[in-house]
């Protein structure tokens, strides 16, 4: 177990080394993601040995919400001032998203030739 964890953040800090260092728009942590992704692809005996460690931390997930909670806390004057901008700058952002959402997929859907 222990292995597989090293491996999945071995795989992360690849990811944060190459996106600074090549000064990408990307979060370390995502290109780690799809670096882990292809050498996945590439074997695919490497998905079936972190399979029981990826389930594990899935099913603790909800403790990476712990601290976004404190955060919160820690800023409610500042969430009290600013509430309704961010209010809307988060259903902006999600409308806009699925309509960006719909219009891939509808584009895509013209590109295949699906008729539905």
């Amino acid at each position: 177990m222990v292995p597989a964890l090293v491996t999945i953040l071995g795989f992360q800090l690849v990811g944060e080394v190459v996106s600074r260092g090549l000064h990408l728009p990307l979060p370390g942590p995502v290109v780690g993601l799809v670096l882990l992704l292809a050498a996945m692809r590439l074997r695919p005996g490497l998905a079936d040995w972190l399979r029981p460690v990826g389930q594990g931390m899935l099913a603790h997930l909800s403790l990476l919400f712990v601290p976004a909670g404190v955060g919160i806390v820690a800023h409610l004057p500042l969430l009290r001032d600013q509430g309704l901008a961010l209010l809307a700058a988060i259903v902006v952002s999600t409308v806009l998203a699925l309509v960006a959402g719909a219009g891939a997929f509808t584009l895509v859907a013209r590109w295949t030739g699906s008729k539905e």
